[in-house]
């Protein structure tokens, strides 16, 4: 029986375990929340040019983050992330400006949700987050002005892209292994059926 198939395997296997390493590797220390859970604006370092405190919400009750705006006329990232979430929970976002203008109200049972809008003036944005699950929440908020222009997308020296850009090459490189693996059984199989049939002739 041939042996291509195995060897061909064998590589997609070092090649997958590598790139896992590397992935386990490039993976940043992070400062953990209040009951070790991991925080997205330690994981996105940079992105964010507000990130509120953590604030828990008990159920039925609400609290409201602000957030100033510098420019009108400009996109506004915004996210929520529940950091010490658990299945079952979910929430409210109604986002309003200090005038009264509905940018919209926003649902949710998982533990993140972003969105981004247009501020349309200069003015403080009022993000009231409700509770609508059965437990204590603890909730953090995010902004960024304008995130396609930040500079932290466009500088590959940035803590963000020097995180995303190994760990996507990484990602490539693993699922290349799981094809080499894919490669080997499927090679292994025909090899066998080959030297089946072959005996048989025999």
């Amino acid at each position: 029986m041939q042996k291509r198939g195995p060897i061909i395997g064998l590589a997609g296997v070092i090649i997958t375990i590598a790139a896992f390493l590397a992935v386990l590797s490039m993976v940043p220390t992070f400062q953990p929340g209040i009951n070790g859970e991991l925080l997205l604006p330690n994981f996105l370092d940079g992105m964010f040019s507000q990130v509120t405190e953590e604030i828990q919400i008990f159920p039925g009750t609400s609290n409201t983050f602000s957030y100033a705006s510098s420019i009108s006329e400009i996109p506004l990232l915004w996210g929520l992330q529940v950091v010490d979430y658990q299945d079952g929970d979910s929430f409210s976002v109604d986002v309003s400006n200090i005038y009264g203008d509905d940018f919209g109200t926003f649902e949710l049972d998982g533990p993140v949700l972003f969105d981004m809008f247009v501020v349309p003036t200069t003015d403080s944005i009022n993000f009231q987050v409700q509770n609508t699950g059965n437990r204590p929440i603890t909730v953090l908020m995010m902004f960024a002005e304008d995130p396609d222009n930040s500079e932290i997308l466009s500088d590959p020296n940035s803590p963000l892209m020097s995180t995303l850009i190994p760990l996507a090459i990484s990602g490539i490189v693993l699922i290349i292994g799981i094809i080499v693996i894919i490669a080997g059984a499927i090679i292994t199989l025909i090899d066998w059926r080959k030297t089946k049939n072959q005996s048989r002739n025999f």
